[in-house]
C-alpha cells in the first residue's frame, strides 16, 4: 500500500504578509509618485529646450552686431 502524496503549502511569513498589505495600501501613492516624476521630467526637458533656444537667439544677436 502506497502512502498518499504529501502536499506542503508554505505558510507566508509575517514579512511576506506585511509586504503584501503594504503593496495594496501604497499602490495609489506609487502611481501618483510616478506621475509626478514623469511630469517633472517633461518640465525639465521643456526648460532645457527653452534654454537652448534662448542661447541660440542671444548668440545670433551678438554675431549680428558689428
Amino acid at each position: 500500500m502506497q502512502a498518499a502524496p504529501v502536499r506542503a503549502t508554505a505558510i507566508p511569513s509575517l514579512t511576506t504578509a506585511l509586504r503584501a498589505v503594504e503593496s495594496l495600501l501604497m499602490s495609489g501613492g506609487q502611481r501618483t509618485a510616478r506621475r509626478n516624476a514623469w511630469t517633472s521630467v517633461q518640465e525639465d526637458r521643456r526648460r532645457a529646450k527653452d534654454r537652448v533656444e534662448a542661447e541660440r537667439v542671444l548668440g545670433q544677436g551678438l554675431i549680428a552686431r558689428p
